[in-house]
């Protein structure tokens, strides 16, 4: 396991507020590093990544589709955009070289999120 999934399991996932998580590379278009079983299809990764540059107020008007499901929109700025379903919610934060992407379940915290990006800062993620 290298140093970001270490990073992405003791920054997000032993808060038991967040399930699986993501770190994509915004200028190589792929995923990084992920929790463990989480795959995020190479076609999710370059969606997200549009979002934030193309997308974003269809993302707010219209919601998004994440490996099949869809997330509706709650919040979304330049930096995060908060969504959620039924079954639970996705976050996904944006800092200059990365986006980070999670999901937690109905009633938890996605702003632990927002730590672990604190906690990853401007580092070369794709190593």
């Amino acid at each position: 396991m290298n140093q970001l999934q270490d990073l992405l399991n003791d920054s997000l996932i032993r808060t038991k507020h967040v399930e699986n998580a993501a770190i994509i590379s915004i200028q190589e278009r792929k995923v990084c590093a992920s929790t463990f079983g989480f795959n995020v299809p190479p076609e999710n990764a370059l969606n997200l990544v549009y979002s934030f540059y193309k997308n974003l107020l269809q993302v707010r008007r219209e919601g998004l589709y994440f490996k099949e499901k869809y997330y509706k929109c709650v919040r979304a700025d330049e930096d995060s955009i908060y969504l959620h379903n039924p079954d639970g919610g996705l976050i996904v934060v944006k800092t200059k070289t990365f986006i980070l992407v999670a999901t937690y379940r109905v009633g938890m915290y996605p702003s632990v999120c927002v730590e672990a990006v604190e906690k990853l800062g401007e580092r070369n993620v794709c190593t």
